[in-house]
């Protein structure tokens, strides 16, 4: 009887671990599922989901190594564009003086040049000096992207003498331009919507004078961003063309005056001196005449004073007598 009791303890036992190392277990296995479902809600309250490696989510194509990357740049498929590169204004100009063998020629060149180019010449303006040298001044506009490559063009057609090259960034007065004309836009929008609604003559008069004020603001502004694109889109390219020096003998030799540059300017100063010699004489002219007369009316005065002073003259006897006859 002792020994059958004691085995019966024994399972008894037994059992009591087993269920014990049961419950353990299944404790164990629901708090794992409890975990990751409180993670699983957790990111589910955040509004994003956590997909798997290679799965895509809800939102676009699975998260890639970049996405991770502690500067928080998201990498997709495409590299990401370069900040400011496509919304940048820039003002170019330059300024060019060439000294070439042939100014027509030269002329001409640049033209093709900034034709080909896809510009055009906006002002060209020749000057002869003599019968063998001229001058030119050209303003080239070109695209943006074409102007570097213009301008080394131009600067190799000939002997450079001087180049300078400005670039401005008018990228803030661009975007303020723009956000002035939808502002002034969306008030002439209003102001029209008000005078549909006006319905006395005074407020319709008064609607007409603000409505005129705003739409010349517009216009002013819509002028300004023309400009500015047109300066921005096209670069500007002034080119200045001369041709050699002469040579230094020919150059002294026509320094040199000879006869008829002598006879030429000592007519010149003969000229010079009669012509300032009248002009004295008819700046004197009044004075001489007003002498002259004052001196004719003393000379008659003084005249006619020694006459009066003068004593009369005597008879000789021979004539109070009488004279015998011969």
């Amino acid at each position: 009887m002792d020994r059958t009791g004691s085995t019966d303890r024994s399972f008894a036992r037994m059992r009591a671990v087993l269920v014990a190392g049961a419950l353990g277990l299944l404790l164990a296995v629901g708090g794992c599922a409890a975990g990751d479902a409180s993670d699983s809600g957790a990111k589910a309250a955040d509004g994003k989901a956590a997909p798997r490696e290679g799965f895509t989510n809800e939102d676009g194509p699975a998260a890639s190594s970049a996405e991770k990357q502690p500067d928080g740049k998201a990498a997709g498929n495409k590299a990401a564009p370069k900040p400011g590169a496509a919304g940048t204004h820039v003002i170019r100009t330059a300024t060019l003086s060439v000294e070439v063998k042939s100014v027509p020629k030269s002329v001409a060149a640049a033209r093709a040049t900034a034709e080909g180019a896809g510009g055009l010449v906006a002002t060209e303006n020749t000057e002869r000096l003599d019968d063998t040298y001229e001058t030119s001044h050209l303003v080239l506009r070109v695209p943006q992207d074409r102007f570097q490559e213009v301008l080394r063009e131009l600067s190799g057609s000939g002997k450079l003498l001087s180049r300078t090259s400005n670039a401005k960034d008018v990228t803030d007065q661009v975007v303020d331009v723009d956000s002035r004309i939808a502002t002034q836009r969306a008030s002439v929008a209003r102001v029209r919507e008000l005078m549909d609604k006006a319905e006395r003559i005074s407020d319709v008069v008064a609607l007409e004078g603000e409505l005129s004020s705003r739409q010349s603001d517009l216009e002013s502004l819509l002028a300004q961003q023309a400009s500015l694109k047109d300066r921005t889109s096209l670069a500007t390219i002034t080119l200045d063309l001369t041709p050699p020096d002469a040579p230094g003998d020919d150059g002294e030799k026509e320094d040199d005056p000879g006869f008829l540059d002598a006879l030429g300017g000592g007519w010149d100063a003969f000229v010079t001196v009669l012509r300032w010699i009248a002009v004295a004489f008819g700046a004197a002219f009044p004075f001489l005449v007003t002498g002259v007369l004052a001196l004719l009316v003393w000379r008659v005065l003084h005249a006619r004073r020694a006459a009066r002073r003068a004593p009369a003259a005597p008879r000789p006897e021979a004539e109070a007598e009488g004279t015998p006859a011969p």
